[in-house]
């Protein structure tokens, strides 16, 4: 019985994506405002907050977009395993096996190798982990 993992994929949310896009946009446009009010020298000390504003946007905008990209890159999506409990009418031994397609509760089965009489489905389930606990920091 194995676990069968689902490839994950790298794709960054659509909204967030976008969001971090218009930061980028209006700090190309704080940093373009910086140097334009730097050679007008009408305010001269508004320059340096547009200045600081555009890279401090900047900076967040790329933190964002790295993690959530790290974050997508560590969610795992795990198939849960079923399984199908088999057991015999006459002679009650049970077998475990796993889940195939068409299985369901009350079906019958083949004959039972000890007593030959029909063997039935009495139980499907999946199995849960218990996933440890990991902390950020």
């Amino acid at each position: 019985m194995s676990t069968n993992s689902s490839p994950t994929t790298n794709k960054i949310s659509t909204f967030v994506f976008l969001v971090v896009l218009a930061v980028y946009v209006l700090s190309f446009v704080s940093l373009g405002l910086a140097v334009s009010l730097y050679s007008d020298q009408t305010a001269p000390y508004v320059w340096i907050w547009m200045l600081v504003l555009g890279f401090v946007s900047m900076t967040l905008a790329t933190y964002v977009l790295l993690q959530s990209r790290r974050h997508v890159t560590t969610m795992k999506t795990v198939t849960p395993q079923v399984t199908t409990t088999i057991e015999c009418r006459k002679c009650a031994t049970k077998t475990v096996r796993e889940f195939q397609r068409g299985d369901y509760v009350y079906k019958e089965l083949e004959k039972c190798q000890k007593c030959d009489d029909k063997q039935i489905i009495t139980a499907i389930y999946k199995e849960v982990k218990e996933k440890e606990k990991t902390y950020p920091f």
